[in-house]
């Protein structure tokens, strides 16, 4: 499907394509800049969400997801609780950046701070009549570099203009999920009430857990192939953990980590880091992938002399998931340390990923990338 003529006239001044950020069969979303007075000076660090690529099957359910974004954006402006809306067309819209990565990446363990950020904005969002409905979901929690929470992907948000009793039961799940994730990182911070309420459902997520949920997760993973929250799907799930253990059989291989990564021709992609001493084992490794047929080997494999490790030892994936994406400028609070940083600075200056590139890792926003 094209996106409508008065959308694509718009996008084709005032967009400039940036870093594929996730594609499935709602919309395509992907981070680029915009131009706010449609004037080269004027431009923005922003991401757009597009229908034009949604197959016709998917098309009714996207168009009423998109519309309640739109719908939720438009009336969150000012809240500064997430994106600010820029600009919105009958197939596209666009909306601000937020300078900061999610939850389930940033991992803010003891950090009482964010959540307490985090229950401001959501007392801002309810105040204002939107309930997000989305919240369980650690992708749509975003860590700012200011370290406050920021909320995303208002697809399945709900306008209310009464605080009726649906309203009320909304917001109170909005919240019992916020308080699910403080309990993964900062269950010392939980107060008596809070820990009161995690332990009461609401009866309508009772019933949910009991019947929605279950056609729910039939429809996703069966119809629409979601299975992962980092949108690697079944190949992340199924596929990643098989290669894994192929590329350690390779004796001069010490340890492997695999991530998803959006991509413009196939929709999802697979990266390999591997740790090693030869970058020579790249090739080799790729036809000993090939040759065992199944599964299909990853689309990148790049051999590291260190992986990213954090204090228990183990890879620290969110950082390998930045890299496979391109988010370069979203790193850097991630680090640590010098040490950190210089083998870091190895392993993206060997990036394979460079086919969606651009050049956020720049100040200067008016140059993007060759």
């Amino acid at each position: 499907m094209k996106l409508p003529k008065d959308d694509a006239a718009v996008l084709s001044k005032r967009w400039t394509e940036g870093v594929l950020l996730k594609r499935d069969v709602f919309s395509t979303v992907e981070r680029g800049r915009f131009r706010s007075d449609g004037t080269q000076a004027d431009q923005v660090d922003a991401v757009l969400r597009r229908l034009d690529h949604v197959p016709w099957w998917s098309y009714i359910p996207a168009r009423h997801l998109f519309a309640r974004e739109r719908r939720a954006l438009a009336k969150a402006r000012g809240l500064n609780v997430g994106p600010e809306l820029l600009w919105a067309g009958r197939s596209a819209l666009v909306r601000g950046f937020i300078d900061g990565v999610a939850l389930h990446l940033a991992k803010p363990s003891g950090d009482a701070g964010y959540f307490r950020s985090a229950k401001k904005a959501l007392r801002r969002l309810h105040r204002a009549g939107i309930c997000h409905n989305d919240l369980a979901k650690e992708q749509n929690w975003l860590r700012g570099s200011d370290g406050q929470a920021y909320l995303t992907d208002f697809q399945l948000a709900a306008c209310f203009e009464t605080r009726g009793r649906l309203f009320r039961i909304a917001a109170y799940e909005d919240l019992r999920h916020l308080l699910k994730h403080k309990r993964t990182y900062a269950p010392n911070a939980l107060t008596p009430s809070e820990r009161k309420m995690l332990a009461r459902k609401s009866l309508l997520a009772r019933v949910w857990l009991k019947t929605g949920k279950r056609v729910y997760r039939a429809v996703t993973r069966g119809l629409f192939n979601f299975t992962d929250r980092e949108g690697g799907g079944r190949r992340l799930v199924n596929d990643a953990p098989v290669l894994i253990d192929l590329i350690r059989m390779n004796p001069d291989v010490r340890d492997a980590a695999i991530v998803a990564f959006a991509d413009r021709r196939s929709g999802v992609g697979l990266y390999a880091f591997v740790e090693a001493d030869r970058v020579a084992l790249e090739m080799q490794l790729r036809n000993e992938l090939t040759a065992a047929k199944r599964p299909k080997p990853p689309e990148h494999i790049q051999v590291v002399q260190v992986l990213p490790r954090d204090a228990a030892g183990k890879p620290r994936i969110e950082i390998l998931q930045l890299v496979a994406m391109n988010q370069i400028d979203l790193i850097e609070p991630m680090m640590r340390s010098d040490t950190d940083r210089a083998f870091l600075k190895d392993i993206l200056e060997a990036r394979k990923n460079l086919r969606d590139r651009f050049n956020f890792e720049t100040a200067d926003m008016a140059t993007p990338s060759s």
